[in-house]
């Protein structure tokens, strides 16, 4: 009674449409996930996230959730995952990617999941790691543990958002570091961010994974931007 009574003056809001959620309905209604852009990269081998990395780095497999479009509702997602401490959010959909992953031969033998790290500097202006969030519901939807300790950041660097392709490659070349290699040897690991565009971060922290002996490395973004 007290739980009804609080959602009755406290209505939970769907983060899309804005409506009031039924009690059954958890973080999203039921309509907008039903439309969220889904891009079922998850059992394509070759698809366009894997192709972003083409002749880049080598890779095991490499997917996307969902598709970003800019003013599009996984854009209201990422941003309150993002700047606006909406965690709940980025692990709801992230668990829900992370089953998917779990039912797919390309992915379903990873032993952990590698998020993109912040550098310290920029963790404690933000306060946590989005990218963390994300590794952390891919994991709990595949049962798998996550790693925040092996690959390291270790240039503070400027955003990435307004840079252009080869701004943004520079920006981070050379700047992640590997510590403690041999937990990860012989390992299926999937490194792991929000929103995949240019894929110049991951790509930089692919090159770094790859010093690490017999390790396969796969990606899996929540989301990636359909204009690529």
């Amino acid at each position: 009674m007290i739980s009804d009574f609080i959602s009755l003056l406290y209505p939970e809001l769907c983060p899309i449409c804005g409506k009031t959620m039924y009690k059954h309905e958890k973080i999203i209604c039921t309509s907008c996930l039903f439309h969220l852009p889904k891009t079922g990269f998850s059992d394509m081998a070759n698809n366009p996230v894997s192709e972003i990395f083409a002749g880049r780095v080598n890779l095991h497999s490499a997917s996307a959730y969902l598709f970003f479009r800019k003013t599009g509702s996984v854009q209201k997602l990422i941003h309150r995952l993002k700047y606006k401490g909406d965690k709940e959010v980025g692990e709801y959909l992230s668990k829900l990617f992370g089953e998917e992953l779990m039912k797919s031969p390309l992915f379903s033998t990873a032993t952990c999941v590698i998020p993109v790290p912040l550098h310290p500097k920029k963790l404690k202006k933000r306060g946590y790691n989005q990218a963390e969030v994300v590794a952390d519901g891919i994991a709990a939807g595949m049962g798998i543990c996550v790693n925040c300790k092996t690959l390291v950041r270790a240039t503070f660097t400027e955003t990435q958002t307004r840079k252009a392709r080869f701004n943004r490659w520079q920006n981070v070349e050379g700047i992640f570091q590997i510590k403690s290699p041999e937990e990860l040897e012989n390992q299926h690991v999937i490194l792991c961010d929000d929103v995949v565009t240019t894929g110049s971060t991951l790509e930089a922290c692919v090159n770094a994974l790859q010093q690490i002996r017999n390790i396969k490395v796969s990606i899996a973004s929540l989301a990636v931007a359909s204009n690529i």
